[in-house]
């Protein structure tokens, strides 16, 4: 979602927002330095992240589940309609900590379907509301506040608009507990499986702790956003 939505480098926006963006800046920029740095550290018992994935998935039972690479960088995901994991070139055939703690998260997340956890259950069915708040939010908010000016009644669109954006706001708030989740599972699993060793293990988890502040920092985008829209829409209508 775009931060500045062309309403001006103002005030508000300095006080409430930019903190916020520049916390996502540097949060982005941290995950991609510590992905780099301990891709660089090859794990002792040559596992990649392809081989650890799929021994996190024979180990709890998940036969249906596949893993196959996909290009980009940090482009990792699991399809839980396709019942695919998706590992970008940098993870799959790496032997590194990096590779195996992204792979074992990317994993978690097929342990948290396949044990119908719900905050994911949740996520999934908000999916398609938030997806049509996403693109109606903003468009809503300007029509709101153009047409506001001819009749009171118009500004009804722009808290319509803040509705479809608070949609977003509480799928992004939902995504925190699934993510986080997701990170401790993949530990949990690597420690009982001995994939990694102790040493290794922290340093995988430095890389899944550096990917979960960017969720934090994109929820806390998106709330000083909904709190900005909030704040322009009301001193419209008061005016």
């Amino acid at each position: 979602m775009p931060y500045g939505f062309g309403y001006g480098f103002n005030m508000t926006y300095i006080v409430l927002v930019l903190p916020a963006v520049i916390l996502a800046i540097f949060a982005s920029a941290r995950v991609k330095s510590t992905f780099k740095k301990y891709s660089q550290s090859r794990t002792a018992s040559g596992i990649t992240g392809a081989e650890a994935a799929e021994r996190i998935l024979r180990s709890n039972g998940l036969y249906n589940v596949r893993v196959e690479m996909v290009s980009g960088t940090l482009s990792d995901h699991y399809d839980p309609k396709e019942n695919v994991i998706s590992l970008s070139q940098a993870v799959y055939g790496n032997a590194s900590t990096a590779a195996v703690g992204v792979a074992a998260h990317e994993a978690g997340h097929a342990l948290q379907y396949a044990g119908d956890y719900g905050p994911i259950k949740l996520r999934g069915a908000i999916i398609p509301m938030t997806q049509i708040g996403s693109r109606a939010a903003i468009p809503l908010v300007i029509i709101g506040l153009l047409l506001s000016g001819f009749s009171a009644f118009f500004i009804n669109f722009a808290y319509a608009g803040i509705i479809c954006f608070a949609l977003c706001v509480v799928f992004q708030l939902v995504t925190l507990p699934v993510e986080f989740n997701a990170s401790r599972r993949a530990m949990q699993t690597i420690n009982q499986y001995g994939i990694l060793t102790a040493d290794e293990q922290k340093e995988a988890r430095r890389v899944l702790s550096a990917a979960a502040m960017t969720y934090v920092a994109a929820l806390a985008v998106s709330l000083t956003q909904l709190l900005r829209l909030l704040l322009l829409v009301s001193g419209r209508r008061r005016n």
